[in-house]
Parts: C-alpha cells; structure tokens; sequence
C-alpha cells in the first residue's frame, strides 16, 4: 500500500506520547512508594511533552481527511469501527494528560489524600479484579483476532465490550476522584504508613488506562483487516505497543537527563530493555510475513485455473485511485533497503548507545542523539509497515503501465 506519511507521524506521535507518559507515571510510582529523590519538575515537563506530540499528532491527521469538517462523524461508528473507538480514546487521553499537567502545575490542587484502611483494601481488590479482567477480555480479543477465528462480526462484538470496559474504568476513576473532592472527611492532610496518595496519582492511573485503549484501538485499525495478511495478526497489537513504550521511555530518558540526570540511570536501563523486547518481537513478525503465502492467485481472481496466464495490462488506460493508493510502487530493493535501515535505527544503534550510556557517564547530548536517530528509524519503520501490506486488488492491478 501507498504509506500515508499524515498516518505515519501521527501514529509515531502518538505512541511516543503514550509511553512517555507511561514512563511519567512509573516515575512518579517511585517517588511516592519507593522513596527515591524527588525529580522536580520533570513530571511536569514531561507531561507536557507528551501533550505536544498528542496534540500534533491530532493535528497531522486532518490531512489525511477529505473533508476534516466532518471528522466528528468519525464517532458515530464506535460499536463496529476500531478507527471510531480511537476517535474517542485520543481526545479522553489528551484531556487526562491535560488534567494531570493542571494537577502537578498547581500543588494546592494536587493535596495528600487519607483514606480509610478499609477503604484502601476494598480498592485494591475491587482494581484487582476489574483489572484481571481487562486482561483477560484482551488476551481473548487477540486470540478472535489471530488466524484461527476469522470472524469480523465476533471481533466487532468482543471490541465494543472491551471498548466499554476500559471507558468504564476511567470513568470510575473520575467519580472517585470526584467524591474525593466532595466528601470532607476523605481529605485530611495525611499519609497512609508514611506514603502520600496525591489526587495526580489517581489521574495518572486513569491516564494508564487510557492509553492502553488508546494503543489497542490505533493497533486493531490494522490488525482487524482480514484481507491484509500482513496485518491480521497479533504481533500487529504488540509491535505497536512495544514500540510505542521504547520511544516513550527514551524520550522520558533524555528529558530526564537534562532536568533530573540522578533519574536517568534508571530509565535509560528501562528504554534497554523495551527496545530489546521490541527488536525481538519485530524481527519475529518480519520473518513470519516474509513466510506468508498469498491466498488469492491471478487463476482465483480471474476464475480461470490455467497455469501459464500472462498479465499484459493493468486495466486501465489512465491512472486510478486504486493503482495510486494500493500500489507504492517501490521496487524490491529500496523496500529491503528500509528495512535494514529501520532496523539499524529503532533497535540497533539506540541498544548501543544506551549501553555506552549505562557504562559510562550519561551525558544529555548523547541521549538527544539517540532519541533522535530512533524516532527517524520509526518514521522508516511505519512506512515499511504500510508498504508491506499487500493489497489482493494488487492481483489484478500488477502491471502499471
């Protein structure tokens, strides 16, 4: 398929975005519960990061629109259509990630919390439970999607569940946030066993919520198109995922080597190990869909089953959408090239140079570079991503003359 470079950034954007902000919220985690040193303001300035590249991102896709007026109808379609969930799942991101930023901007809105040992047991368990569950609809959402059952209409009915279960979850956590703001006796400047709850801490967790909707709806656009083999395949979800986090990570990284570098060790081991998994896990997905095998054959398409059948034309006198939007036209060669460099990019150089970073001294420069040269191997690697998809019209459509 012809990568549309609007999808490219604003996917890249996104993911980056979703886990710097993921990275954000594990800084935070390990503020309150595991006494390491405060990092300033480097919440709040990596909050805000994330927020930008959101924002853009949102921006960029106008102009893959037609007609960009009409894009509110895109969320009309949200009980059948992954592309209407992520309609909705982006602006609820961008408004938690808003609302969190607001939080640690202002301390006085952002007050320790004390709540009843009671109150914190059932929490937990109730989370607990509800989160088993979260895991268990998606683990069986990605089964409907692999190859075994290949039916839209379960897939259709299994998201719309998993859809309203994730909104559900943050909903809950934006009525207990607002009974926390209505209920006096809740609100006494204390700490639970020498740990401080912070309202943020409450709207981060719904922030994690988010973007694992946000990430399974943006990957499930691609994974639920049965006809693209390519796609329809749970490493589409994961790849996303485990991208999206690797970038987020070093992203968090180096701003944390400029604002707080007695934080950045930690991170920068973390962003070692996700580009590690994600490296793996690529290049599995790579190797799987350089093994596929078409199942449609000019024979099938035509309904002629003649084994020597020659196409000498493509159909078509003149250009056509089809040819255009379906066909990259691209040789072998430069899409191999691609994908050697992306892989050199995304995973090679940025695992040596946190390496180098982990043994030496880590220096901001460097980790500027290595966001850098990663972000341009993802740009490299989710046009490779649309180019490889192979669309069956392309059957008919092989000889462009």
């Amino acid at each position: 398929m012809t990568p549309p470079f609007s999808v490219i950034f604003l996917t890249t954007f996104i993911g980056m975005a979703q886990g710097c902000f993921l990275a954000t919220f594990c800084e935070q985690l390990r503020e309150q519960f595991f006494k390491v040193p405060a990092s300033g303001n480097l919440l709040c300035y990596s909050s805000i990061v994330t927020l930008v590249l959101l924002v853009s991102g949102l921006i960029i896709s106008f102009a893959h629109l037609g007609h960009p007026e009409r894009a509110w109808r895109a969320a009309t379609m949200w009980r059948t259509s992954w592309l209407s969930r992520e309609v909705i799942a982006l602006p609820i991101f961008i408004g938690i990630v808003s609302a969190y930023i607001l939080l640690n901007f202002f301390p006085i809105l952002n007050p320790d919390i004390s709540f009843d040992p009671f109150l914190i047991k059932s929490s937990l368990m109730i989370s607990s439970v509800f989160g088993l569950v979260l895991l268990l609809v998606a683990i069986f959402m990605l089964y409907i999607a692999s190859k075994i059952i290949q039916k839209w209409q379960l897939q259709a009915s299994v998201g719309s569940i998993l859809f309203v279960l994730f909104i559900l979850a943050i909903l809950t956590m934006a009525i207990f946030y607002v009974i926390l703001a209505l209920v006096p006796s809740l609100l006494h400047t204390m700490n639970f066993d020498d740990i401080p709850i912070h309202w943020s801490l409450i709207v981060g967790a719904a922030g994690v919520l988010s973007l694992s909707l946000l990430f399974i709806c943006t990957a499930m656009i691609y994974a639920s198109i049965r006809f693209l083999q390519q796609w329809h395949t749970p490493f589409t979800v994961i790849n996303f995922i485990l991208l999206g986090c690797s970038s987020g990570f070093v992203l968090f990284a180096t701003l944390s080597a400029w604002v707080a570098p007695y934080t950045t060790e930690f991170f920068i081991k973390v962003a070692l190990i996700l580009t590690l998994i994600a490296g793996i896990v690529r290049c599995i997905s790579l190797i799987r869909n350089k093994r596929l095998v078409p199942k449609s054959t000019t024979q099938s398409a035509i309904g002629i089953k003649n084994s020597k059948i020659t196409q000498t034309s493509s159909g078509a006198m003149a250009p056509t959408f089809n040819r255009h939007q379906f066909n990259h036209g691209k040789t072998g060669f430069f899409l191999r090239s691609i994908k050697w460099i992306f892989i050199l990019m995304v995973f090679i150089l940025p695992l040596a140079l946190l390496t180098f970073q982990i043994l030496t001294n880590m220096q901001p420069v460097l980790m500027l570079l290595t966001l850098l040269i990663q972000y341009l191997g993802l740009v490299a690697e989710r046009w490779y991503f649309f180019a490889e998809a192979n669309h069956p019209q392309n059957i008919y459509y092989q000889v462009i003359c």
